[in-house]
């Protein structure tokens, strides 16, 4: 596998939930999650560093959560109240984009109104 596998993507009406998790082969201190829409460019939607500060994108602000457990190697997405909008392809990755690993498959997010 992949420097990051990522996981728990799915199909869910507007207003629900998931939960996407990173199993990473390696402890990055800056990583977070992208997301790409089809005909869309790839955008950052929330990033953590090692010692657990994030940020968010304004259009997810509120609505998603970003952790990690660095004794995992592991890296979550909390998706509440999600919106159309947020169907994608989700990636996790170093937010140095410089030194990116390559993407793997992702894990495709539907939300449907």
């Amino acid at each position: 596998q992949g420097h990051f596998v990522e996981s728990g993507g799915g199909w869910v009406q507007a207003g629900g939930s998931l939960t996407l998790s990173c199993a990473a082969a390696s402890r990055d201190t800056f990583i977070g999650w992208y997301r790409q829409a089809p005909g869309k460019q790839r955008e950052l939607v929330a990033g953590i560093t090692i010692t657990g500060s994030t940020n968010y994108a304004d259009s997810v602000k509120g609505r998603f959560t970003i952790s990690r457990d660095n004794a995992k190697n592991t890296l979550y997405l909390q998706m509440n109240n999600l919106k159309p909008e947020d169907t994608a392809v989700y990636h996790c990755n170093t937010l140095d984009f410089r030194k990116w690993y390559d993407w793997g498959k992702g894990t495709q997010v539907t939300v449907s109104s």
